[in-house]
Parts: structure tokens; sequence; C-alpha cells
């Protein structure tokens, strides 16, 4: 039985956003949102619109972030006119936060430090849960909200209960966060969240780097969660102290945001040293499957992408695979960083004059084939890719077969051209 007077992190967080001292699960609350991020496909188009019929204006500009990352680089004419609106607007409303083709959403406004812990946070995104890596409680929503949230300044929301994932031990080498979330997607399916607030503990998430939590939370997403969360710690106020987002920002503040024993409602416990890297099949993120069984599947396209799985960090586990090597002939590696920063960095340390020097094509920063914009994979082709989903006809037409995997299977699959243990061709 869960003490009463125990508040989780999530709980806390709320609490502070509606001007109580405590809530209660179940609860329905109004809070004051701090941070509305929307990107060209979700935003203006959608917006603007509906802003001009009400005569309605944004409540607190500096509260914006709009990030063009959908439709860039724009392929047609359709493509065009969505970006033309959106960059119109920006200027109309005098936004003071717009990144223009500067990466995928996720990854820039916490590159950018817009997202710092104890916020609460909405996003015109269904992977807006990526801010829970920073301490943060951040949830998508649809225009029809945000509209009521560009206006305002405020959401209302049914506290949620707090689900566990406790990991213990720490991940074996050519195992990451992308191989904790299928496995747990596929332990506890699509919606094994119920719209409830994940958090992820334990000695092995606490060794993670902040973009392996981003990948977490942002996949906290593909087991139903509203929102999904890791407890800001010292690598948390490290990454905001190198984006200049922690001024201004008392150190006890992130140090207090921490669930209190006993008031998680449910927990389950895994051994992040038994994991063994995991592999989701056609047409679902929860359709796991063991690795052997699929050891003779070839592959056409290795794609490396999207907010999930193109992040530095990911780009590296490839480049540990594939550095001095060539991808096979039958295989077309592509590459999309997530964002011109982390491209940047990959560029100036080599990373990604290995993964071009193996065969990769490097894309553009952008949401590209996730999204099913510009870059759709060919009908009868069978692609392995990093991305968080892989939908029928999300990726390309309905026969299609996206299996999804992380950077390191990606790139042991690209490298012997079927797909691939990276354990097994990790040097």
């Amino acid at each position: 039985m869960r003490k009463t007077e125990a508040s989780s992190l999530a709980q806390k967080i709320i609490a502070r956003a509606c001007g109580q001292g405590a809530v209660r699960v179940g609860e329905i609350v109004t809070c004051q949102v701090d941070l509305a991020m929307f990107h060209d496909s979700s935003g203006p188009r959608r917006l603007k619109p509906m802003l001009q019929e009400l005569g309605a204006q944004i409540w607190d500009t500096s509260k914006v972030v709009l990030v063009m990352d959908h439709y860039v680089p724009e392929r047609d004419e359709a493509a065009r006119k969505i970006v033309r609106l959106a960059r119109d607007w920006a200027a109309e409303q005098k936004l003071p936060h717009v990144y223009d083709s500067q990466g995928i959403c996720h990854i820039v406004v916490a590159q950018h430090g817009h997202v710092q812990p104890g916020m609460l946070c909405v996003g015109g995104d269904s992977h807006s849960p990526t801010g829970g890596a920073f301490g943060a409680y951040m949830f998508g929503i649809g225009s029809t909200e945000m509209l009521g949230v560009v206006v305002t300044g405020e959401i209302w929301l049914r506290v949620p209960q707090t689900i566990a994932m406790h990991w213990s031990g720490r991940l074996a080498s050519g195992v990451c966060a992308k191989d904790m979330m299928l496995f747990m997607i596929h332990r506890f399916g699509m919606n094994g969240a119920n719209y409830q607030a994940i958090e992820f503990t334990g000695s092995a998430v606490q060794s993670l780097s902040m973009q392996e939590r981003m990948t977490l939370c942002n996949m906290g997403a593909e087991m139903g969660a509203q929102a999904a969360l890791v407890a800001p710690d010292e690598v948390t106020h490290q990454w905001l102290e190198q984006t200049g987002a922690t001024q201004g920002m008392a150190a006890a503040d992130w140090k207090e945001l921490h669930s209190d024993p006993g008031s998680f409602d449910t927990r389950h416990d895994f051994d992040a040293s038994t994991l063994c890297p995991q592999l989701a099949a056609p047409h679902s993120p929860a359709h796991g499957v063991a690795m052997m069984d699929h050891a003779q599947t070839r592959i056409d396209i290795a794609y490396i992408g999207a907010c999930t799985g193109a992040k530095l960090d990911d780009l590296r586990f490839a480049a540990q695979v594939l550095k001095g090597r060539k991808v096979a002939s039958s295989v077309q590696l592509m590459v999309a960083p997530a964002s011109l920063k982390d491209r940047a960095q990959a560029e100036s340390e080599g990373t990604l004059q290995v993964l071009t020097d193996a065969g990769a094509t490097v894309l553009a920063s952008a949401c590209g084939a996730c999204a099913g914009y510009g870059d759709s994979f060919a009908g009868g082709k069978t692609v392995i890719s990093s991305t968080a989903r892989n939908f029928k006809g999300r990726m390309g037409p309905p026969d299609t077969q996206v299996f999804l995997g992380s950077a390191y299977t990606v790139a042991a699959s690209a490298l012997r051209g079927f797909i691939t243990d990276p354990r097994t061709v990790m040097p």
C-alpha cells in the first residue's frame, strides 16, 4: 500500500504547475504551461486560422518554440507552401525562438536549453515525452488543445499514476537504451502505460548519458504513456550547464525533484546486464522477435535517423561497428543526424567520416523517412531502422518491411547485408 503523503516526481511537477502543495492521483487540475513547442506540420498551418477566427493572441511568445523539421528540406510545392506559411507566421508573431532546418524538434529544444527540471511542457508531437529526460513533465497534445494553450497559457490534466521501470546493473557493450525500450514495449505492449506516467529508475538508468535518457523517454510514447521521466541528477545538471540553461536556476531546484519512497503505483524490475540486442519486426514496435530467428533476413536499406535513433550517441554507436569497414554492396546505408549540432560534433571528432568511409549517404537533419515526408522507402524493400516506429505504410508503401533496432544493430546489419546481432561483429 503506497503512503498517501508520498508524491512521485510527476505529482511534484504537476503540483507546482497548478499552484498546489500536493496533488492526488486521479485529481483533475489546471496547470500553468512553462513551454509550448510545435513544428511546421503541427503548428502555424493549423493554429493560424483558428487564432484568426477567434481574434486571439499568443499568451506569451517567450514560452513558445517553433521548429521547422518535418517538411524541410522542401521537396515539392506542397511542402514549400507549408514551410513558407510557418516562416511568415513566425515573423508576424515576432516569435523569439524559431529553429529553421536546425534538426528535429525534440533534440533542438533540449540542445538550446528550453527544457529544464521541474517544468510542465506541451508539444505538438507525440514524441514530446522526450523532454522528461530532463526531469520535466512534457507530453504531446493535438492542435485544438494547443490552441487553448497558446491563448491561455494553461492546460488541464488528470494526475496520472506513476509506473516505475527500475533497471539495475549496467548495459553490456553493443546494448543501449533503444534495446531497453524495445524490450519493454514488447513485454507491456503499445498501451502498457495506459496514458500514465513512466519513471525510469535504477543504476543502469543513472549511468546513461543524457541522449540515452532522451531515447528512453522518447519511446515512452510507444508504450502509451502520457509522460516519461528520469529524475534530474549531476548528469542532467552538467548537460544544462553546457547549454547555459542553468542561469537563474538554483541547484536545490533540481536536487529536490525526485520521487518519494512509496510513491510509485507500480514497479517493474529488470537487470540491464542480462539484456541482449532487441529487434522489432514489421509492423509494430511491440512486435519483438528473437534476432536469431531473422539471422538470414537480407536487408536492402539500413537507416539511422529520427529523434529516437540518430543523436550523436547513436552515430558514435554505429561508428564503433563500422570503423575501418565497408557496408555490404547490396545495402544502402542512410544516415540523417538528428540535429545540425550533433552533425557538426560528429564531423569534428571524425565520427561522420567513419560512417561515410563505410559507405553511408548523409541526409538532411530533419524528420525525413521516419515521418514519411520526402525520404520514404520504395515498395518491396526490407529496411532495418533506428527509428521509433515501423507501422505499415508509415515509411513507404504497405509492402515495405521495416525492422527496428538500435544504431548498433542497424550498422551491424548494414555491414553483413542481413539482420545481425552487433555483438558478433563488434571490434
